[in-house]
């Protein structure tokens, strides 16, 4: 088979299942009578590969049929062993023995060049519990259900179908469909209480739902802030518009951010190395926060 549409059909049909001609002929942008000629080339290369008509056929592979590891080039089998050591810190206890037997049915050894670690500096038990939960969930398709803290100070029951796992900015977030809402939401981890995984469980296999790239808010305010120099390493790590420095290394940036508690507490993150100068209603409220705040340690 030396046609490399022939093993990208192979590789598609072996992650479906069952597929159907018209499927796999859009899929590949050429004819069903092409298809059709590509199954006979794929059969004949010794795979068993079955075209089944009528109602309920299509396009299938025997169910042990095993892909031989010889049709992985060098460079294919470097790049899986890579991808999974990436990721070893995601993966439940023991799972990372996946590593050694794909070492040794690769017969390469396990360089480890790379380590990624996707936990925190506290290595929260609790937190990492509710990460492997909601994993297992995922793959065994069960409806969950949480106790759920808003920036809005709001705390939610909620019940979702689980659909991925998303590392963005520093946080991990659990993108799922939402029953109450009965829309796609984010739910950053660490905000997610009381998790309990239920024994129902949802058929939806999500394929087609487009992951939503930004988080939505209803309300947000365009603020320009003044750095001290001290805090540039935090600016040019978290702010991706301009950022323009002054002559005594004071760094001036724009953002747009949620008009809530996220503001502020983004504010405050900085200490003393963060200076809202507009708009001025914003500082306004900054500066009665501050009283506030000092109002409570008064000796």
């Amino acid at each position: 088979m030396k046609d490399n549409r022939l093993f990208r059909i192979l590789y598609y049909i072996l992650e479906k299942g069952k597929v159907t001609a018209s499927e796999l002929a859009d899929k590949f942008e050429v004819s069903v009578r092409t298809i059709y000629r590509d199954i006979d080339s794929i059969s004949s290369a010794g795979i068993p590969i079955y075209a089944l008509q009528g109602k309920g056929g299509g396009i299938e592979i025997a169910e042990d049929f095993e892909l031989s590891k010889s049709l992985l080039s060098e460079n294919e089998k470097q790049q899986i062993m890579s991808a999974l050591q990436g990721l070893d810190n995601t993966a439940i206890q023991h799972e990372n023995e996946l590593l050694t037997k794909l070492s040794a049915l690769f017969k390469m050894k396990n360089t480890s060049w790379i380590e990624v670690d996707f936990n925190n500096w506290q290595n929260s038990k609790l937190y990492e519990q509710t990460f492997n939960d909601i994993k297992s969930a995922i793959l065994s398709k069960n409806i969950i259900s949480f106790t759920y803290f808003s920036s809005n100070e709001k705390e939610t029951s909620r019940r979702v179908k689980p659909v991925k796992l998303l590392f963005k900015s520093q946080d991990w977030y659990l993108y799922a469909f939402c029953l109450l809402r009965n829309d796609f939401r984010y739910f950053k981890l660490s905000r997610i209480k009381n998790l309990e995984i239920h024994t129902e469980k949802f058929d939806d296999n999500f394929e087609d739902a487009i992951l939503k790239k930004e988080m939505p808010h209803e309300n947000t305010v365009h603020i320009k802030v003044k750095f001290d120099r001290k805090v540039a390493f935090r600016v040019y790590d978290e702010i991706n518009g301009e950022i323009i420095e002054d002559d005594e290394g004071n760094l001036y940036a724009e953002i747009e951010i949620p008009n809530d508690y996220n503001l502020f507490n983004y504010i405050f993150s900085f200490g003393d190395g963060a200076e809202v100068l507009e708009p001025k209603e914003i500082r306004m409220q900054i500066k009665e926060m501050i009283n506030k705040m000092a109002g409570k340690y008064i000796i």
